[in-house]
């Protein structure tokens, strides 16, 4: 009835979505369900034969001890980016919008979200000077101040790898979840701050009665993009550590490109991206039940 009125015909609104169907279909849905189907299949990128293995692929990626130790990296790089990127972000951009600092909040502002226009290439080659063992700022900065037993090879050593590429990963990331989470804050009426100042609330309460249930939303994207992106991470520790020493900072994005591109063991690669769209799936299921994203209370 709408389109008669508008004086379109019944296929004219179709004509719009088709070009954004096509292009979902051709570059995500087709490749997404080939996918499962090259997981079954043991070939190379430059060999014409494909031979068909069934589940002997997914046997392999269970029994193999790199994946336990990608899954347990990932695990913590989602942890500590959680934390960072969607628990202490809101609490920084809570200050910054702040009366207090209302006259500086636009510099800070800036300062905190400048590392996020750096591309991740050169921040990761900037951090491989900074963990230096022996130029590095770090250990630099503990010789300076009389705790050289603290010095270390941050990149070099198996127990810090991985954490070295999480810290790096917090600093150019969480200037962009902190300025979203501005944006959230803005929207808030200030009635509702002004009405919780005359009850008596401080800042804190402040914070928790009315900031918190405001930005709900925009902590339920940030917490989705967040877990999402930390079992996808690859830039930041191929860059920097190369999934090395060893394989004790491998996630589970280097571990398929190296076996696709380095081993040339296409179909094992394909089992991993399986994998990794799994857990994601069923992460992004979870935070979307315990938000109860777009739901009333």
């Amino acid at each position: 009835m709408q389109t008669k009125r508008a004086g379109m015909s019944f296929i004219t609104p179709y004509l719009y979505v088709i070009p954004c169907v096509l292009l979902l279909g051709i570059f995500v849905y087709i490749p997404l369900v080939a996918n499962f189907y090259y997981s079954t299949l043991s070939f190379s990128a430059f060999s014409p034969e494909k031979t068909f293995v069934g589940l002997q692929n997914y046997k392999e990626m269970f029994a193999d001890p790199i994946i336990r130790t990608a899954l347990v990296n990932n695990v913590w790089y989602c942890v500590i980016s959680v934390i960072f990127q969607v628990g202490l972000s809101l609490g920084i951009a809570a200050v910054l919008e702040d009366k207090v600092l209302r006259r500086v909040s636009t510099l800070l502002r800036t300062m905190y979200f400048l590392p996020v226009l750096i591309s991740m290439t050169v921040v990761a080659l900037l951090f491989s000077f900074v963990y230096h063992p022996k130029i590095g700022l770090i250990n630099a900065g503990l010789e300076m101040i009389g705790l050289d037993s603290l010095t270390h090879a941050w990149t070099g050593s198996t127990d810090t790898a991985i954490f070295a590429a999480i810290a790096m990963s917090q600093w150019h990331s969480m200037g962009y979840t902190m300025m979203l989470y501005i944006v959230a804050i803005q929207g808030i009426p200030t009635d509702l701050y002004e009405a919780a100042e005359i009850d008596g609330a401080g800042r804190l309460r402040r914070f928790i009665h009315v900031t918190l249930p405001q930005v709900r939303e925009m902590a339920f994207v940030m917490m989705v993009t967040t877990v999402t992106g930390a079992f996808m991470v690859f830039n930041d520790v191929y860059i920097l550590t190369g999934g090395g020493p060893g394989n004790s900072s491998t996630t589970l994005a280097v571990y398929m490109y190296k076996n696709g591109f380095a081993l040339d063991k296409m179909g094992y690669a394909s089992t991993i991206s399986v994998l990794m769209l799994i857990i994601c799936m069923i992460l992004a299921l979870i935070q979307n039940n315990a938000f109860r994203s777009g739901k009333g209370d």
